[in-house]
Parts: structure tokens; C-alpha cells; sequence
């Protein structure tokens, strides 16, 4: 890893680690106002995906503090035990996201169903995309066609952090406009919800900024090291 590169990762990590630590103090905030409805998150997330129809996802308990996610191999939206079980404003935020995900899922959400798509090819470069980099910076003046290679694995990563933004911009968007018209959240509760959305949110945006602007730098080394052939 070069300079510059070791530089944009420390900066954009020390961005990603005070954005992760609002976020998680805010999901403790939230987490501690009891929602007004009453309901867990389990029955939130059960109640929107009736709401909407969907009768075919099942909702699961998965360990793990914030490692909820929306499953669309299997459909099932997994809860952590603080969401599934919790009956504050943060879990309705967070279930309803998720449901958010199924949603998109049910009607073919273009922007969910290519990021799906890109899955394979994102796992099979995560393994060896950095070994590849690295090789290709050592050997730019002798083998430039191997850091090329390396560019190309790592675009796709950068093009899948990218295409997730919509993705869970538009899942919390789903999710809000629910739980208002669906009064789950009371006239206080939803700005709590809101703005626990949006720090989520914020996460995906620092990633993909930074898997954009290490992207150009790999780059302005291949071009660099082409110059000098």
C-alpha cells in the first residue's frame, strides 16, 4: 500500500469510526424510549410486511449487537436479540429498515435486485483483491497488467458500495413513510426514528466514499507507472 492510499484508508477509517460511534450512541439513546405502541420489533416488522402484502418472509433472532439484516437468498429478515425483542424507538426504526429490504425485494427494487447480481463477483475478488493490489504496486514496472487487474477487482467492490447507497436510502425511506402512516411512531418518536435512520445511513455513504477515492488512487498509480514505460 502506498502512501496516499495509507493515507485516504486512515482518514476515511478515523471518519468511519466517529460516524459508527454517533450511531451507536444514538441506537443507545433510542433504544432506551419505550415506543408508544408498544410493540417489538418482531411484531413491527411482522405488521409492515402484512401491510404490504409480502406473506412469504420469515423473521428470525440472530445474535449480534446491530447485525440485522434482510436475507433475500432465503427471505428472512434477521433481528438482533435487542431489535426482535425490544420495545423501543430504535427497534421499530431498525425492523421496519429491514422490512424496508423485503419490500424492495417484492417488487423488484432495480437498484436491490443489481446489487444482488453483483454479490458473486464481490465475494470471490474480496479474497484476493488486496493480494492482487499489492503484487500489481510491486511489480508495476515489470507487470502493470497485474495491478490492472487488481483495479478492475476492486471497481467492482467500489461499484457495489455505491449501488448499496440507494439501496438503503430508499429502505429507511420505505421504512419512515410506514411507520408514520401506519402510526407505529408517535409525533415524537418519529424524528428519533428519523435521525437514528440517518446516522445508519451515513455509514454506507463514509464506505463508499472512501472505496471511490482509493479506487482513483490505485488508478493514478497504474497510470502513473504506465507514464514511466
Amino acid at each position: 500500500m502506498t502512501p496516499s492510499v495509507m493515507l485516504i484508508s486512515l482518514l476515511f477509517l478515523g471518519i468511519s469510526l466517529l460516524v459508527s460511534g454517533i450511531l451507536k450512541s444514538k441506537f443507545n439513546t433510542y433504544g432506551k424510549i419505550p415506543l408508544s405502541s408498544g410493540l417489538s420489533g418482531a411484531e413491527v416488522a411482522a405488521k409492515m410486511l402484512r401491510d404490504n402484502m409480502i406473506y412469504d418472509v420469515k423473521i428470525t433472532s440472530v445474535n449480534g449487537f446491530m447485525s440485522d439484516h434482510y436475507n433475500p437468498a432465503n427471505k428472512t429478515i434477521n433481528l438482533s436479540p435487542e431489535v426482535y425483542s425490544g420495545t423501543s424507538v430504535a427497534a421499530a426504526a431498525v425492523a421496519a429498515h429491514e422490512c424496508g429490504h423485503a419490500v424492495q425485494h417484492a417488487t423488484a427494487y432495480q437498484w436491490l435486485t443489481l446489487r444482488s447480481k453483483l454479490v458473486p463477483a464481490v465475494q470471490f475478488s474480496a479474497g484476493i483483491v488486496q493480494w492482487i493490489l499489492l503484487g500489481g504496486i510491486l511489480m508495476i514496472n515489470v507487470f502493470p497488467q497485474l495491478l490492472l487487474a487488481g483495479i478492475v477487482l476492486f471497481g467492482i467492490t467500489t461499484l457495489f458500495s455505491v449501488i448499496t447507497l440507494p439501496v438503503e436510502i430508499d429502505a429507511s425511506r420505505r421504512a419512515l413513510a410506514w411507520l408514520n402512516t401506519a402510526r407505529i411512531t408517535s409525533s415524537h418518536e418519529y424524528p428519533k426514528a428519523k435521525d437514528a435512520l440517518k446516522w445508519a445511513a451515513l455509514t454506507y455513504v463514509v464506505a463508499a466514499l472512501a472505496s471511490v477515492a482509493t479506487l482513483v488512487q490505485y488508478i493514478m498509480i497504474f497510470m502513473g507507472g504506465s507514464r514511466r514505460d
